[in-house]
């Protein structure tokens, strides 16, 4: 499958901007099943410099200052991105959770111990008994761990309503939980704090999912958004699969993977600081449209 993808992001300040620093978290990662073979960025006003780096997640960072007066900030990511199917694990024959869970949080370095940094706390996942107690209604002893993951999805599919007016990206965790109520970024939260509390390691993942229009509907253009979901440590030989809680399944070939970290503040698609920006508005638009 091959999709076109245009994020576009505009920032309006109330007062001109002399100076400012961004990082811009945009560039389709290339994974096993993922290849993004073209991929370009328009900034205006034009930079003064850019560059692209990897932060300490592997996730293509590009990097852009601009200095001049502006009231306005344009920036628009492009990229074809092409996905092959990749199977599905058998769920009943994935290791214990008991087993992931103690090779992650061993003492002495094992093949599994990078993934243990996912299992701790994080600036906007902290791990508390409530969720731990919560989690293991989906983890009875000798569970198989993917068994335990997509119960827990569906749980949290299941009891949780999709509310887009309910939070934004500055709510916890906790208010999340508490109101069962919020959008993707919520749902990943709330599922990665109730795996790390029983010491599985999950991580945040950002993307793109292709929505479809209603039967007999054209699709609108910047109806796609950004989306969330997260990735589960399975152990060794089968490394991270990824679970969808928002949508009750584990992605496929219309998920497609921009970047991954401990939560959202890793992976935030346009992070920078402004000098003399008073309040900003910002206004995004997604198109993903596959090709034919």
């Amino acid at each position: 499958m091959k999709y076109q993808i245009i994020h576009s992001t505009i920032c309006q300040y109330d007062s001109p901007v002399s100076v400012c620093h961004y990082h811009a978290k945009l560039i389709p990662r290339r994974l096993p099943y993922q290849n993004c073979p073209w991929h370009e960025m328009t900034i205006h006003p034009e930079p003064l410099q850019r560059y692209v780096r990897q932060d300490a997640f592997g996730n293509a960072t590009m990097y852009f200052e601009i200095e001049g007066s502006h009231e306005e900030l344009e920036v628009i990511s492009k990229s074809l991105v092409e996905l092959e199917t990749y199977p599905s694990p058998d769920r009943k024959n994935t290791p214990c959770w008991e087993l992931i869970r103690d090779a992650c949080n061993s003492l002495h370095w094992n093949n599994a111990s990078p993934a243990g940094e996912f299992a701790c706390s994080s600036p906007l996942v902290r791990t508390n008994e409530t969720l731990r107690n919560y989690a293991l209604t989906s983890f009875p002893a000798n569970c198989p761990v993917l068994s335990g993951v997509l119960h827990l999805n569906h749980r949290i599919f299941t009891e949780f309503t999709f509310d887009p007016m309910a939070t934004n990206v500055a709510t916890l965790m906790e208010e999340a939980w508490e109101k069962k109520r919020g959008v993707c970024q919520d749902y990943a939260h709330v599922m990665i704090g109730c795996l790390r509390s029983i010491g599985l390691p999950a991580r945040y993942v950002s993307g793109y999912l292709e929505t479809l229009p209603p039967q007999g509907k054209q699709k609108l253009i910047g109806a796609d958004a950004s989306h969330a979901w997260l990735s589960v440590w399975c152990g060794e030989a089968l490394g991270w699969i990824d679970v969808d809680p928002t949508n009750d399944i584990m992605p496929s070939t219309r998920h497609i993977t921009l970047a991954w970290g401990r939560d959202f503040s890793d992976v935030s698609p346009l992070r920078g600081v402004t000098l003399g920006a008073g309040n900003q508005k910002i206004l995004v638009a997604v198109d993903v449209t596959p090709e034919i």
